[in-house]
Order: structure tokens, then sequence, then C-alpha cells
């Protein structure tokens, strides 16, 4: 199967660097996200991430299409949920230092990284699909890092190696129960013909 994995558009949270809160997409967001309509592959299977930012996008990006089911969410931020890392930095700069170095670490209450690349791997090798479906995911960029880690067997580590702004797509292929990248970029083009598909 091919996987698409579709970062969230811009949130007033992703603009100021902020560990998000269910908030939905800012102006700006609304308007990119709303370009993409109609110049996204139709997917066989779509998932979306419960949060609203998500469900908006996909909403703006896909006008008419219903999800098929739930994608993975983010990491849980805990008690740092809209909190900055600058302002943690002058707060609490240990437990900062811990959840950017220690995979094991979390926000107070939050979930870490190794959890969220274990969650999102046992959703992406659960997947089902054909050999040449397509599956578009609408998610936070933290799953989209995750994805791409799981897909190169980086590990936690690799997760924080991967950068995902607002509206990234990562494209992954899976055969014979392997995940591999095959391109990550910004959304679109990815109108043009697909030489794995039958036309």
């Amino acid at each position: 199967m091919r996987l698409h994995l579709l970062a969230h558009a811009a949130t007033g949270a992703s603009r100021a660097a902020r560990f998000p809160r269910d908030e939905p997409l800012d102006a700006g967001g609304r308007r990119t996200a709303g370009e993409l309509a109609g110049r996204l592959r139709e997917p066989d299977l779509l998932w979306c991430a419960p949060p609203a930012r998500c469900r908006e996008t996909t909403a703006l990006a896909l006008p008419g299409r219903q999800p098929d089911g739930d994608a993975p969410t983010g990491p849980d931020p805990g008690a740092w949920a809209g909190r900055s890392p600058a302002d943690l930095a002058a707060e609490d700069p240990a437990a900062l230092q811990a959840w950017m170095t220690d995979a094991e670490a979390g926000p107070p209450h939050g979930e870490s990284l190794r959890a969220l690349v274990d969650r999102v791997a046992g959703w992406m090798d659960g997947l089902p699909g054909e050999e040449r479906s397509v599956g578009l995911a609408v998610v936070d960029p933290p799953v989209v890092r995750a994805a791409v880690a799981h897909a190169l067997g980086a590990g936690p580590a690799g997760a924080w190696r991967v950068d995902v702004a607002p509206l990234t797509l990562a494209v992954l292929t899976r055969r014979g129960g392997r995940w591999n990248l095959r391109s990550l970029g910004c959304a679109p083009p990815i109108r043009e013909p697909d030489p794995d598909r039958p036309h």
C-alpha cells in the first residue's frame, strides 16, 4: 500500500511554537488547506485524527469526503498544553531537557516520544489495504515524524531529525510487511500519474 500522511494546516499554536490544545486552524491555515481542494489524489482509504485542526484540514482539503476511520492523535502534551518551550525552559529547564533527550521522558501527565512512535508504528502495521491501494491520513506533525522514523527503522531518536511544517506530506510504501519512505515535502503536487498503479 501507499500511505500519504498529511500534517494539518497552521494553527495559532503551531505558528507560536506552543504545545497544542484542541484548537481549530487559524485564518491562514484555513486558506492554505482550502487551496488543496481538488489537488490531492482521491485516496482509496481516508483517515483523520480526532483533533479539530485535523478534522478541519480534512474537510477543506477533501470537501465532501468522509473519513473511513481515525488516524493516530499527536502526543498528549499533558500539563504543557498551550505552553511554549521558551516558557518551560525558564520554568523547568531540567524537565524540558529530559523530554528533548530521553525518549522515555514525557511532559507531566503526558506521553513520551517512545510511546508515540510505538503507537504510530502499531497503527501503521495494522492498516488494511491491498498492495496497490492508496491511503491518506491527516494527522499532527509529530505523527508524521514518528511514521517516518518507523519506516526508516530509526527509532524514537530518528523522529527528532524529521522537520515537519504544516501541510507537509510524507509518502510511505508498504510491500511484504516492510515500510519505506518514498518522499517527504510540501503538499501537493501529487496528481501526477502513478507508475505503481494501473491506469
